[in-house]
């Protein structure tokens, strides 16, 4: 990144900050807080109003906003395909806000950079099959609201395992989307503790006026892998003939897989699974292209679906 391009990049940060400080900026463009000061002092020599506050941070004079910036042929294209990336995940509250912001992006574009997301447009798609259908949830830009807001959420809740239905009234502090689902990450009034939610199986909802306090120095990231590595506990070793290995690497939502070609030609893949329910279900769409070799429990799982299945074909 040139200087001119990285001057401009610190002007839009300070103006998406209310504060920030020199260590922030120096790691968000990875540089020496020496370049940052240097940096600061040519802003200010050029005439951007910043305000220095000791022990505190830098901040933009309120009031103060860039003209317009112009994108690069490379900042276009990352947008469209973030935003084709999004289509495939979001409900239609958050994919009409999506194309909407879009839509005013492209029309400060000059012709030429247009002409290339049309191209682009027709040349390039993404798949990523989420399991969740739309009409579970039209709810993601009313709840990403509640957690901007920090409004609380009552609603019904299906665990899933038990299929008990509970009334709760949860805080809400972030949102995710992992293993082909949109999760609400919440404290639990009902439970005295943080938990995480699965969007399709609030069975009712609301936004309410009440707002909460605290939480401030949670972290969304930091729980979510916390908690996944506590709950997956289930390794798992199983072998793919080699037909249905682009699928398995296509859909697999298991970390750390390790994988080992046998003579045979099928691969044996060694993961960790975060739900036994949800992996039953999908290595028995695989057929007779794979097979299960640990843990045993697993093991007994298919083999009875498998005759269960078998039974309900019979003559």
């Amino acid at each position: 990144m040139n200087r001119i391009d990285r001057l401009t990049g610190m002007i839009l940060l300070l103006q998406s900050h209310r504060v920030i400080t020199a260590e922030q900026i120096a790691a968000h463009f990875e540089m020496s807080m020496r370049t940052v000061y240097r940096d600061l002092a040519a802003l200010g020599e050029a005439g951007v109003p910043i305000v220095a506050e000791a022990g505190v941070g830098y901040s933009l004079m309120r009031g103060y906003h860039m003209p317009p910036v112009m994108f690069t042929e490379q900042e276009a294209a990352a947008l469209f395909m973030s935003g084709e990336v999004t289509e495939q995940i979001a409900d239609d509250t958050l994919r009409g806000a999506l194309r909407s912001a879009l839509l005013k992006v492209r029309a400060v574009l000059p012709k030429e950079r247009q002409d290339q997301l049309n191209r682009l447009k027709h040349a390039v798609g993404v798949w990523l099959n989420p399991r969740s259908k739309e009409d579970n949830h039209r709810s993601l830009m009313p709840l990403q609201q509640a957690v901007a807001h920090r409004r609380c959420v009552s609603m019904a809740y299906n665990a899933g395992s038990k299929g008990v239905i509970t009334s709760r009234i949860i805080e809400p502090l972030g949102m995710m989307f992992y293993a082909r689902e949109w999760h609400l990450i919440a404290f639990c009034r009902l439970r005295q503790e943080f938990r995480d939610f699965r969007l399709d199986r609030m069975v009712r909802w609301e936004v309410l006026t009440e707002r909460f306090m605290g939480h401030e120095n949670f972290s969304v990231k930091a729980f979510l892998e916390s908690s996944l590595n506590e709950h997956a506990v289930l390794p798992t070793t199983v072998c793919f003939a080699p037909e249905s290995l682009d699928r398995v690497r296509r859909e697999m939502s298991c970390p750390d897989v390790k994988e080992e070609v046998l003579p045979d030609g099928r691969v044996r893949m060694e993961m960790l699974a975060y739900s036994q329910e949800w992996l039953v279900g999908w290595l028995m769409s695989f057929g007779r292209h794979v097979e299960v070799l640990h843990p045993p429990e697993l093991r007994q799982q298919m083999r009875d679906m498998a005759l269960h299945i078998a039974s309900r074909h019979e003559a």
